[in-house]
């Protein structure tokens, strides 16, 4: 008789079993992972619209804070603006997170010297778990429902 080679089939079907063990272990590592992830990005964007914010009332001091965020990028009504921030962010999403930001009321001497930014997860619980708020302070905070934060809610350290 001949010996036959290769894997018997009670072989394969331990091996794909392990393999599906394995995987079930691994992607809730993997979806908290890229949580995280997406959380420090909008972390990272808020304080990159703050610093923006402060770039183009420095050269455009005439108008004070920009009117939205895409007038950070195109520099619509003042060239100073000119790509202070990326195209996706102007856009308002990026990293599965939506970002609202809103001007404050022109003031006696014709500035906008206020604003806010908050940054809320397209999906809660799969693409980030907590919102974030900004304003003209520069102080991020965050809530933990991935609701709206705001001025009042805690700090990051």
């Amino acid at each position: 008789m001949k010996k036959q080679k290769g894997f018997s089939l009670i072989e394969l079907l331990i091996v794909v079993a392990i393999i599906l063990i394995i995987a079930a272990i691994a992607i809730p590592n993997l979806l908290k992972s890229k949580m995280a992830a997406n959380e420090s990005s909008a972390v990272g964007s808020v304080r990159t619209i703050n610093t923006g914010e402060v770039t183009y009332a420095a050269g455009c001091p005439n108008i004070g804070y920009s009117a939205t965020l895409t007038e950070i990028n195109t520099g619509a009504l003042c060239a100073a603006g000119l790509n202070i921030i990326d195209n996706v962010l102007a856009g308002g999403i990026k990293s599965g997170y939506g970002f609202t930001y809103t001007p404050g009321a022109v003031d006696a001497s014709g500035l906008v010297n206020l604003y806010t930014i908050s940054a809320v997860p397209s999906v809660v619980g799969t693409t980030g778990q907590r919102g974030f708020f900004s304003d003209q302070t520069g102080v991020v905070r965050y809530t933990l429902a991935g609701t709206a934060p705001t001025n009042a809610s805690s700090a990051l350290q």
